[in-house]
């Protein structure tokens, strides 16, 4: 050590002191973040967490856009899903549609552009919210292979095809467009989605294979051909020719509207005084209902929107609830409905018995939603194992986070022993059994941008109970009469096997002869086949 300060002397070097930070060096590396560049390094907040998923997640996005597509187009989809396989994990995915085709100009910003769509603010049962999925599905094809994402798209049989292929530019958020050419494409319309990405495919539960089975149905409408990398192609046909009830988009209620919302609506609203701005711009908020709000918070309703000050505009949030205001309409929903449930599940899950429930619809936060439930018990399904719990959120397949979704907590909570099942504490029962549940709503109260698990709100797992109870008596009468069933087979082939004991014991006591004891084991026979006919 001495040794050191000597020769640092000696050479006259003297240790550098670290210089600290400043207000002005801070500032000067402050920069504005892109949504592109932070998703980049949180992948997994969008379902990226790993290869396999990454593969699911990507296929999803694409599958969720084509189905919206034709449904708001009144087209029964026609779905064609390849995988194949380019290279040690690493897979080319193609999603393809009888859709609508999408505009030439908008197709750069779809795919090339996260948080760009026409769905984020528009109130009516829809697969896609945020606008982030299958931009960030080419985000991540272009992050883990270096390939873009290739379009093809046809808006008609007169109209040109064209091939694009599109990355995302992630410092600005913004699509970089490699090649826009006319082709020729041998569709009348629709369009077709191609990314490359690192990926793993495996079978099995929360694969891609089984998640387009789930998907067929939850969508009995569509007809789905299936490419795997690996085995046969398979088909899915549609159940019903009839496309779902179309949902009708409707405007905010106002008991779901916050605070900073209401004050931004009430800048924005072309209602020129308070009580037209009221009934323009929120659903079932009628004249009556819009003087008793602007009464209670003791305003004008001939006062302007755009003026009203911090106070005013608080003082109108705290008025609303204390006003009654109906439920929101529910024409924005489309669930798939009981005998399309029942349907689909007895297509798909081949079983001794099915039954299905759909709920009235209910609200929270004044968002509109509607429950569905549906059971399918016996058939191939293994008996001794626990029941297989099916998850929708707006006719998508939900396959992870189980545990964090109020979905799952429901069925667990459900005391499935009333209905004649097994069932351990704090687990599913043990049965020959699958459960389906679809939340179908507005805005669906997903726990992250991954959109695997639907919030714990209370009127929510209220509705899935109910839902539950009701498919869980009719599961129980079924039951209880097989049970019925089996106990009086069971009884009768101990009466079958004692008749002859029974006939020569009475034969004997009666001093018949042997073909008097055999006629009469032959009436005893005949009188209980009689008894098991007669039911």
């Amino acid at each position: 050590m001495a040794a050191t300060r000597k020769t640092a002397k000696k050479t006259g070097t003297k240790k550098k002191a670290r210089s600290r930070e400043d207000a002005t060096s801070m500032a000067a590396r402050q920069r504005d973040i892109s949504v592109s560049e932070f998703f980049t390094k949180n992948r997994h907040l969008l379902g990226f967490d790993n290869p396999q998923k990454a593969l699911l997640t990507t296929i999803k996005e694409a599958v969720d856009n084509s189905l919206d597509a034709c449904e708001e187009a009144g087209i029964l989809p026609e779905l064609m899903i390849e995988i194949m396989e380019m290279g040690p994990e690493r897979y080319r995915v193609a999603i393809q549609d009888n859709g609508p085709g999408i505009v030439k100009a908008q197709v750069p910003k779809i795919f090339g552009k996260l948080l760009y769509g026409s769905k984020f603010h528009r109130l009516k049962q829809q697969r896609g919210q945020q606008g982030i999925g299958i931009s960030a599905a080419g985000m991540y094809g272009m992050l883990t292979t270096g390939k873009p994402v290739r379009i093809f798209s046809r808006t008609g049989k007169r109209k040109q095809a064209h091939q694009f292929e599109v990355a995302v530019d992630t410092k600005k958020n913004a699509p970089v467009v490699s090649k826009d050419d006319v082709v020729e494409w041998p569709v009348d319309h629709g369009t077709r989605v191609e990314i490359e990405l690192e990926a793993t495919y495996k079978k099995g539960r929360r694969s891609v294979d089984d998640y387009i089975e789930q998907t067929a149905l939850a969508n009995p409408h569509a007809t789905i051909f299936y490419y795997p990398p690996k085995g046969e192609a398979v088909q899915y046909p549609r159940v019903s020719p009839e496309l779902p009830k179309e949902a009708l988009e409707i405007k905010p209620h106002p008991y779901g509207v916050e605070l900073g919302i209401l004050m931004r609506m009430m800048k924005e609203t072309q209602g020129k005084h308070l009580r037209s701005a009221l009934q323009q711009d929120f659903s079932r908020v009628s004249g009556a209902v819009a003087d008793r709000i602007i009464e209670e918070a003791k305003l004008s309703p001939k006062a302007r929107p755009k003026s009203l000050n911090a106070n005013q505009l608080e003082a109108l949030f705290k008025a609303i609830p204390k006003v009654k205001v109906l439920a929101p309409p529910t024409a924005c929903l489309s669930p798939i409905g009981e005998e399309l449930l029942a349907r689909g599940l007895d297509t798909r899950i081949p079983s001794d018995f099915f039954t299905a429930v759909t709920r009235p619809p209910a609200v929270y936060r004044g968002n509109p939603f509607q429950i569905e439930v549906g059971l399918v018990y016996g058939g191939e399904q293994p008996a001794d194992e626990l029941v297989t719990l099916y998850r929708f959120a707006n006719r998508v397949p939900l396959q992870y986070q189980q545990s964090a979704c109020a979905i799952s907590k429901s069925v667990l909570g459900t005391d499935w022993k009333k209905y004649g099942l097994q069932q351990s504490r704090g687990a599913l029962p043990t049965a020959p059994m699958s459960v389906v549940v679809h939340i179908a709503s507005v805005w669906v109260p997903f726990t992250s941008e991954s959109k695997e698990a639907v919030a714990s709100y209370p009127e929510i797992i209220k509705e899935i109970r109910l839902a539950l109870q009701e498919a869980g008596r009719r599961l129980a009468t079924f039951v209880r009469k097989r049970r019925r069933e089996a106990d009086e087979l069971k009884k009768r082939a101990y009466i079958e096997r004692y008749i002859p004991h029974i006939g020569d014991a009475l034969g004997d006591i009666l001093g018949f002869s042997e073909r008097k004891k055999a006629n009469t084991v032959s009436n005893l026979k005949t009188i209980l086949e009689r008894s098991r006919k007669m039911g």
